[in-house]
């Protein structure tokens, strides 16, 4: 989080949650069968249990999974796993209280942690994601390995993506997925691969052992944009194929003009077959525009 802070959209121009549940519903009539909520901190809003409650009623969406920063889920355990939400994943770039703290602007890793065992005892499904970034956390990683010898979560360590408002002329960070796993190898010798879904963006592996296992996403690479089926739908209603590309559609406002159905349908449909093949051809697209940090852009 920039030390000084961002500037929040207005309740006006964020979509309801009747929006948001009648997009769902297109994009799950158009094959679309998983859906994950996340933020910032989802639960800050008001009304999100009611509304993942409806959403989990949509025909032919099959799994929702939510992310977190760790702070206000716990107090929804019993009603998500209701609704059969038991994947979680909560963003965790530090196993120190000060690190943490100079990360995020919070003094609450004791809250955080407290609520990542709580969520293990309760039996969601745990995903920690790390972002690695020289002079910030690389003396995290071991420990967060180790945190996966007791524990049956999982962690991904994600590549820094240069997302802070800045021009996209950043260069690769010096820790990227093969220094990643080098630096765990020099410590672990006995890693196992694991055999990961078809459109995984992690290659992920476990030590001999270990309760738990822990994956490197290449978010800066891109080695994985050939098997890449996400999109993404901000707050605002802004489509994006890929997050180095620009907006491709603002579904909001067609709904607010009163588009049909399939109207949205033929948006999406268009937007999604002039997709671009990999990060990099998105970024050559977005034609040197600033990128939105990713502390508002989301995830």
């Amino acid at each position: 989080m920039p030390e000084e802070g961002i500037n929040f959209a207005s309740r006006k121009d964020l979509m309801s949650f009747d929006e948001m549940y009648q997009l769902s519903t297109i994009f799950c009539s158009l094959g679309i069968s998983k859906i994950r909520i996340t933020g910032g901190e989802p639960f800050v809003r008001n009304g999100i249990m009611h509304f993942l409650k409806k959403l989990s009623t949509v025909n032919g969406l099959q799994e929702i999974t939510v992310t977190s920063n760790g702070t206000l889920s716990t107090q929804y355990q019993a009603e998500l796993l209701q609704m059969g939400i038991r994947k979680i994943n909560i963003s965790l770039d530090s196993l120190s209280r000060e690190r943490f703290q100079q990360i995020t602007r919070r003094d609450n890793f004791e809250g955080v942690y407290a609520g990542i065992l709580k969520l293990l005892d309760d039996g969601f499904e745990v995903k920690l994601n790390c972002v690695v970034a020289e002079n910030k956390n690389i003396q995290d990683i071991v420990p967060f390995i180790e945190l996966t010898k007791d524990h049956a979560l999982s962690v991904r360590f994600l590549e820094e993506m240069p997302f802070n408002g800045s021009d996209g002329s950043q260069v690769l960070s010096e820790w990227d997925y093969k220094r990643i796993y080098n630096h765990i190898e020099g410590h672990y010798p006995e890693i196992n691969r694991l055999i990961s879904d078809a459109n995984s963006t992690s290659v992920n592996y476990k030590i001999s052992g270990h309760q738990g296992s822990f994956g490197i996403i290449p978010s800066f690479s891109r080695t994985f944009c050939g098997t890449c089926n996400r999109i993404r739908l901000s707050a605002t209603g802004e489509l994006r194929t890929c997050l180095y590309g620009p907006p491709v559609a603002n579904l909001r406002d067609l709904l607010r003009k009163g588009a049909s159905i399939v109207d949205v349908e033929q948006e999406i449909l268009h937007a999604v077959g002039r997709r671009e093949r990999d990060g990099y051809a998105a970024e050559l697209a977005s034609h040197g525009a600033i990128h939105t940090s990713m502390s508002a852009l989301g995830g």
